[in-house]
């Protein structure tokens, strides 16, 4: 393969990836692979062997995120992570962490909140929010453990202002085994620092 043919083809995947930052910034979108098909959908491109990783779409999303929403878009992030701080504060007893696009910072106004739970119980949290009377929404999580991509219960349900909060429960031993691979999640004390840290200018 030419060197000229590598290039055009990076030029094209970073081209690509900030199509599809842009369409999560503006469009609401939330799922990357989703976006990255609409992106080369949108420039005709039919080759998917080299769309751009989850990864690069990330950078490109922050750096859109810098560029055109510097203003709003701390604020938006930082309800959301109240919100989650708040459900997690509920849910304490269960010791909840935070996880995916409200921790990392690349989430927007129409994302979602991602807690994770780790228990062999999976019942005493729906018993929990049947007897705190609060309207869930069964489901299974697409997790990777133990080298598989494996299905965990999951729960939906929902903030004071209608964000959805899916609570994924993770067996037990996956705590401590590394069996759960996520990136970072990070627990109620770890969010209390972020949201001191927006306070304070951070």
């Amino acid at each position: 393969m030419s060197k000229d043919h590598l290039h055009r083809r990076d030029l094209m995947r970073e081209q690509l990836a900030y199509d599809a930052a842009r369409l999560m910034a503006e469009g609401g979108i939330t799922d990357y692979a989703f976006a990255k098909r609409k992106a080369a959908k949108q420039k005709g491109i039919a080759d998917t062997q080299h769309l751009p990783s989850n990864n690069e779409i990330e950078m490109a999303l922050r750096s859109f995120r810098a560029l055109y929403q510097s203003e709003s878009y701390p604020l938006v992030l930082y309800q959301l992570r109240q919100q989650a701080f708040a459900t997690m504060h509920l849910l304490k007893q269960f010791h909840p962490f935070l996880t995916g696009s409200v921790l990392d910072g690349t989430a927007g106004e129409q994302s979602d909140i991602n807690l994770l739970i780790f228990s062999d119980d999976e019942k005493a949290l729906m018993m929990f929010l049947l007897n705190h009377n609060l309207s869930f929404e069964g489901g299974v999580w697409d997790a990777h453990l133990t080298g598989k991509q494996k299905d965990v219960p999951s729960f939906m349900i929902r903030t004071e202002t209608g964000v959805p909060v899916h609570i994924a429960v993770l067996p037990e031993s996956a705590r401590h085994s590394g069996s759960y691979r996520t990136g970072k999640y990070a627990d109620m004390g770890a969010v209390k620092q972020l949201l001191e840290a927006h306070l304070e200018g951070g």
